[in-house]
């Protein structure tokens, strides 16, 4: 960002109750409802310097599809395990129940679809 007045380069601080290192969003996401968020703007060329207030009404939260957060939660746990893993022959042979898991899957939703319910 550079300073509206000379050009320089300007900083800018979420405070004073956050770390210099806050950036304006986690600031944000870390506030409560009513609570009044402080940025400064300044710029260390010219000592022009601005501050900003914004003020949190309200916090609407809407709960995530159950099945999404376990799944990704899931996804997660096995991507770490994965990766831990050094010897190539572990993840082929990993790998290769995975897909096998995943056709018994697809084939036994195959095999349901099918069956006359009569």
């Amino acid at each position: 960002m550079e300073c509206p007045a000379c050009g320089g380069p300007v900083t800018m601080e979420v405070g004073p109750d956050h770390p210099l290192s806050a950036s304006v969003a986690d600031a944000l996401l870390a506030a409560d409802e009513d609570e009044q968020i402080v940025v400064a703007r300044n710029c260390w060329a010219c000592g022009w310097s601005e501050e900003r207030s914004v003020s949190i009404d309200s916090i609407e939260i809407t709960e995530g599809d159950t099945h999404a957060v376990e799944r990704a939660a899931l996804l997660d746990d096995i991507m770490s395990e994965a990766t831990a893993i050094d010897d190539l022959t572990t993840l082929e042979d990993a790998l290769a129940e995975v897909r096998r898991q995943r056709r018994l899957t697809t084939d036994g939703a195959d095999a349901t679809d099918n069956v006359d319910s009569g």
